[in-house]
């Protein structure tokens, strides 16, 4: 790269389509992928989620502290340990002028639960809803759910009538490519309005007039391009073409502290960034083992691979120092109680992880190919490579297929790997969403639907599946700190660390940093 804000031919047309006339409260943002999809339930993945969340809303609502407060529904109580009631926000429109009611909120938690929604997990973990009055609605339970408020604050409400009208009364299968009237059009009750949409080019947004709520910002008008290439996207912010970037790259943060013009918001994020491997199919989909065999079968071979990742450099030389290495696995260190047990790394160890190799019949390696999204998280393409020359010296040969994340994402949902990078985090630091829909074996109503090494522990499995259900806080903490270990012991993933996200602005631009990196257009102020 010649220069950090020379974006070439390719970038100057990218620049050129931003050059609309701006208004003073309009926002021009960006980061480096697109919204997979605008139906709010189909995938549950953040930057998605982030998108989708200008339009659409949820019973609660988390503060700047990401702390739970009312949102659609105005207050609620736990009347027994199977039954909560929320009471809902009166007077609350959709953006098609058509009211908020009891009914849209049984409707858009049944949708939820269907197999297409990758939300079924946590929808289903909120039993049955019924509706009382058209304010009032109830949640039947089978089981106590510790977390109940945090299962249901992933739930967007969407009209009932409005899907019914466009024949999207179930989430749309992104997977099997599949599309719907709701993939480009959305309909909810939140501070913004869909105005326009081209996926992969421009997605545009008005403020609603009729908004229940009171913006604490003032921005009018949503622009917001994805941008790829990272060059380009700082360039544009430089430039003043664009307002605020989600995703500048850690090399480029020491230079854009020193920029004119330009600010840096920092903040660790509640994610962490691990690899998978297949751990169920007696050969690899996708390598060339010794013998056909599946090596990842083998803790010896992924404890091998842990000890082979010089994490240290990672951080200091590919991360910029923009990561917090771990050996845990909950995006926050509060999953794990602050456990330094359970958050301590294997040691960085060549010369073990030789030996490992060889005592389980490796010493010459075997090829495998490492799926990998190459705009998603910070640096995953060059995680990946990095990773693949760390392996080589264990004789493992790499092949990185770093894919855009629109291509990504389905291949791993259909188990379509042997090896891949994912990520995990957002607003909850509770274990149990991590357990359930990540480690957990898979099973039936979304449990183990994001196992995509497709992984077995029954003993981790039964422990965590008792954490979910216990409703003793001191018994609860003793299940998740022994299924954690269970898990880690078995190296059934290997973590590498948390992501740290610095935000990167234009100076008159006010925004509010929050842990799960959550861009909320509503709390933007832009200055003069």
């Amino acid at each position: 790269m010649k220069s950090l804000f020379k974006p070439g031919i390719v970038g100057a047309a990218v620049l050129l389509a931003l050059s609309v006339n701006a208004q003073a409260q309009t926002l021009r943002w960006s980061s480096q992928g697109d919204a997979q999809t605008l139906d709010p339930h189909s995938q549950n993945e953040s930057s998605t989620n982030m998108i989708n969340g200008q339009v659409y809303e949820r019973l609660t609502l988390r503060d700047k502290n990401l702390i739970i407060g009312p949102g659609l529904a105005t207050e609620w109580q736990q009347v027994t340990p199977l039954l909560w009631r929320f009471k809902l926000r009166p007077n609350v429109k959709f953006h098609d002028g058509t009211a908020f009611t009891a009914d849209d909120v049984v409707y858009s938690i049944n949708r939820a639960k269907e197999p297409t929604s990758q939300i079924a997990v946590y929808a289903n973990a909120l039993g049955t809803p019924r509706k009382v009055d058209d304010l009032t609605v109830e949640f039947v339970l089978t089981a106590p759910n510790p977390i109940f408020l945090q299962h249901l604050d992933s739930m967007w409400m969407m009209s009932k009538s409005w899907s019914e009208k466009n024949r999207v009364t179930k989430p749309l299968d992104f997977k099997a490519k599949e599309e719907s009237f709701a993939a480009t059009n959305m309909n909810g009750t939140g501070p913004f309005m869909l105005v326009s949409r081209a996926p992969g080019i421009k997605t545009t947004y008005k403020r609603n007039p009729n908004w229940w709520g009171t913006p604490q910002g003032n921005v009018q008008e949503i622009v917001y391009t994805p941008i790829g290439n990272d060059a380009t996207r700082l360039a544009a912010l430089v430039s003043g073409e664009l307002d605020f970037v989600l995703d500048p790259a850690p090399r480029d943060v020491p230079r854009l502290r020193n920029t004119a013009g330009v600010k840096l918001v920092d903040g660790v994020e509640n994610r962490i960034v691990f690899i998978g491997m297949d751990q169920a199919r007696d050969k690899l989909l996708y390598g060339n083992v010794p013998g056909d065999k599946n090596p990842f079968k083998d803790v010896r071979v992924r404890k091998a691979l842990y000890q082979a990742v010089d994490i240290e450099t990672m951080r200091t030389k590919l991360m910029n120092g923009q990561s917090a290495p771990t050996g845990g696995l909950t995006p926050s260190p509060l999953g794990a109680f602050n456990d330094p047990e359970i958050e301590k790394r294997l040691p960085y160890d060549m010369a073990a992880a030789r030996k490992l190799m060889a005592d389980a019949g490796y010493a010459d390696g075997f090829e495998v190919t490492l799926d990998c999204p190459n705009n998603r998280y910070i640096n995953d393409e060059e995680i990946c490579l990095a990773l693949a020359s760390m392996w080589a010296q264990l004789k493992v040969k790499v092949k990185v297929a770093a894919q855009q994340r629109v291509t990504y994402f389905p291949k791993i949902e259909k188990l379509d790997t042997s090896m891949y990078m994912l990520g995990w985090g957002g607003a909850i630091t509770d274990a149990e969403t991590t357990f359930t829909p990540v480690l957990r074996n898979r099973g039936e109503k979304g449990v183990g639907s994001y196992n995509y090494g497709n992984s077995k522990n029954d003993k981790f499995d039964a422990l965590a599946a008792q954490s979910s259900v216990e409703p003793d806080p001191k018994k609860r903490e003793e299940l998740i700190r022994a299924a954690l270990r269970e898990y880690k012991d078995q190296v059934h993933v290997i973590p590498l660390h948390r992501q740290v996200i610095p935000w990167a602005a234009r100076t008159n631009v006010n925004v509010v940093h929050r842990p799960d990196n959550w861009f909320e257009v509503s709390w933007v102020t832009i200055g003069k």
